[in-house]
């Protein structure tokens, strides 16, 4: 489908969806968004929902002015993915043991590594800039310093909630490995510093949400701000590059015999900031659940544990900023789906996956997610599909 157009009062609503299927406080939340003096644009991807000042699944153009509860407190998440060159003949019946290796290499939940990695032994990792990253860190902020030590010993580690590593299969039966995680605690923590710094300005005091609150260009709290954000982005893109590496390490090991090779690794944000010019004016794009699809870029849109996920490249539609979704999107709250699913439900929905299927990750069952065929299908003006993917192992913190 091409977007639907919805009034709003600076800007109108573009909305890769049907404006009726989106849940009323969500669509609160866009007409907000749409009050902002500074906004420029607002596209709504078809995995819209509910979130913490602005919703997830939308992109926030605005000229000299940025949203930091906008871009979210998991600063830089994001998806990386990898084709192998096994296939899906190479895998054992049994995947319980190959699940186990990866738990074992990719602390998870709020779980660390003992030293922080070295990139050297990781097999894959992008060479420069590793140093010049961690001599940045004296320049965030000072209410974040004291946690330098655990943001190193984090760095390659998954976290909790919808972050996830698989191993799939696509449609032809190569065998994919994917991982989703961003900044952890330690974009959290700057995340939540410049949110209430923000919320403290006095140009921010008459917005209908105090969420919405922002840095305006040329002033000391948006340097101190993009510093940090950018920082945080690039913590984000390291720490998937390790846990990617870290996952490749254990499939070379488990099938030694096969000389497993892998072809590049494809990593996209879908929690960040971007500096992009549109109709002549230089603009910050927020992306809130929103990956960049320009002509050419390669994506990822996972659906959930259960589902499976999509390799897409972007076809470089300006009307949505070129972007496009990020994932399936919820259709119910995490506390909505623990009261309505049980792990009897959980056991069903995720037949033939390697996975968790306790209560802890009731929240997380593909009943709570929109189909992601659909999701998919809403935005063929923004994407095309390079590669459906089935996931058959997948870890969660």
């Amino acid at each position: 489908m091409s977007f639907v157009e919805v009034p709003g009062a600076k800007v109108p609503i573009r909305l890769w969806t049907d404006p009726a299927t989106v849940e009323d406080v969500a669509m609160r939340q866009l007409q907000n968004v749409a009050t902002l003096p500074w906004i420029k644009g607002l596209a709504v991807m078809p995995d819209v929902h509910y979130g913490k000042g602005a919703t997830v699944g939308s992109v926030i153009a605005m000229h000299g002015a940025v949203c930091p509860a906008a871009v979210g407190v998991d600063i830089g998440c994001g998806m990386s993915a990898v084709k192998t060159s096994l296939t899906a003949n190479d895998l054992p019946g049994d995947l319980s043991r190959l699940r186990s290796r990866i738990e074992q290499a990719i602390p998870v939940g709020r779980g660390m590594h003992d030293e922080m990695v070295d990139p050297a032994r990781v097999f894959g990792f992008p060479a420069g800039g590793w140093d010049s990253f961690w001599d940045r860190f004296d320049g965030v902020a000072d209410a974040v310093k004291f946690r330098r030590e655990r943001a190193t010993k984090q760095m390659g580690t998954l976290g909790s909630g919808n972050h996830f590593c698989e191993v799939c299969i696509d449609d032809q039966g190569s065998v994919w490995l994917m991982l989703h995680s961003g900044s952890r605690n330690i974009g959290k923590e700057l995340a939540d510093h410049h949110i209430g710094e923000a919320q403290k300005l006095p140009h921010n005091q008459g917005l209908v949400d105090r969420d919405l609150a922002v840095f305006v260009s040329d002033t000391p709290e948006m340097h101190a701000y993009r510093n940090d954000l950018f920082w945080a982005q690039e913590y984000a893109k390291y720490n998937r590059a390790i846990m990617m590496g870290l996952l490749q390490e254990v499939v070379r090991r488990e099938f030694r015999k096969a000389k497993v090779s892998f072809d590049p690794v494809i990593s996209c944000h879908h929690n960040y900031v971007a500096e992009e010019r549109y109709d002549g004016m230089d603009l910050l794009v927020t992306r809130k659940g929103a990956i960049r699809a320009g002509a050419g870029d390669y994506g990822i849109i996972p659906g959930s544990m259960g589902t499976g996920s999509y390799i897409v490249k972007g076809l470089g539609n300006e009307a949505s900023f070129n972007s496009a979704s990020h994932g399936a999107g919820r259709k119910m709250s995490r506390n909505a789906a623990k009261r309505r699913f049980s792990t009897r439900d959980l056991e069903e929905q995720t037949r033939g996956v390697e996975c968790r299927k306790d209560s802890g990750v009731v929240d997380e069952i593909p009943g709570a997610y929109k189909p992601i065929e659909k999701v998919i299908d809403q935005q063929r003006d923004l994407v095309e599909v390079v590669a459906k993917l089935k996931q058959v192992v997948c870890v969660k913190g």
